[in-house]
């Protein structure tokens, strides 16, 4: 995917989240992918872990791979278990109106023409993965960027865990990523295959996908969805 050129940006103040916003642009731009430690506003982040970390209404599941007709559970491929995020409650709201002013910023900046965003809280028990693969597949009006966001307070080397973001289908090393609190990654979903590799202790995250106008809004509770991070 080429991007169009980036649109001037504004000669006012940026706040905070706009400089993490205008670093995500300008990676994209140049290489396709942006990794962004820290990036998410604490106290933002800090919620969303408990949140996230709050299983007592028994709302994950066991994640597929696949869509509709076509889902299916195989947990030699993945074992993570998701729940997907809506406006049920004003946290979610805040983290729903947190990715629309990135999607708008994005927008903006490089004319993505970004009409939607879905997105679910991933959990990974200790020895659980995801086996390489990509989020979308070329030329199915599928999603167009993916957004993780990392929810783990003082992770550790022997933690396991890590994301690894290949390339390029010819990559075998990968860049390894942390899932360190409020780390954000985001890559072009067709461009990128990418690992989870197991992780040693509970690990949380959300997951999410920015999609374009063309794509085809699927609701949050669709059991077929693929991704998970």
């Amino acid at each position: 995917m080429t991007f169009s050129t980036c649109a001037t940006a504004a000669a006012v103040s940026p706040s905070s989240d706009d400089l993490v916003f205008e670093h995500i642009c300008q990676d994209l731009t140049r290489q396709g992918y942006s990794i962004q430690p820290a990036a998410l506003p604490a106290g933002l982040a800090q919620a969303l872990a408990l949140l996230a970390s709050d299983d007592s209404h028994g709302g994950y599941r066991q994640a597929g791979i696949g869509r509709g007709i076509q889902h299916l559970t195989d947990r030699s491929v993945r074992n993570d278990q998701i729940r997907w995020i809506d406006e049920q409650g004003p946290l979610e709201a805040k983290w729903l109106d947190w990715s629309t002013r990135l999607r708008g910023y994005l927008n903006r900046r490089l004319f993505l023409g970004l009409s939607f965003f879905e997105s679910h809280f991933a959990h990974y028990p200790p020895g659980h993965f995801y086996q390489r693969h990509v989020d979308a597949f070329r030329g199915q009006a599928n999603r167009t960027l993916t957004l993780v966001t990392y929810l783990n307070h003082d992770w550790q080397p022997g933690d396991g865990g890590e994301l690894v973001l290949y390339r390029d289908e010819q990559d075998v090393s990968g860049i390894r990523i942390t899932p360190q609190m409020g780390t954000l990654v985001v890559f072009l979903s067709e461009e990128f295959p990418h690992e989870v590799l197991p992780a040693q202790r509970d690990r949380y995250s959300i997951a999410g996908w920015f999609r374009s106008a063309g794509a085809q809004q699927l609701p949050l509770s669709h059991d077929g969805q693929m991704p998970g991070r």
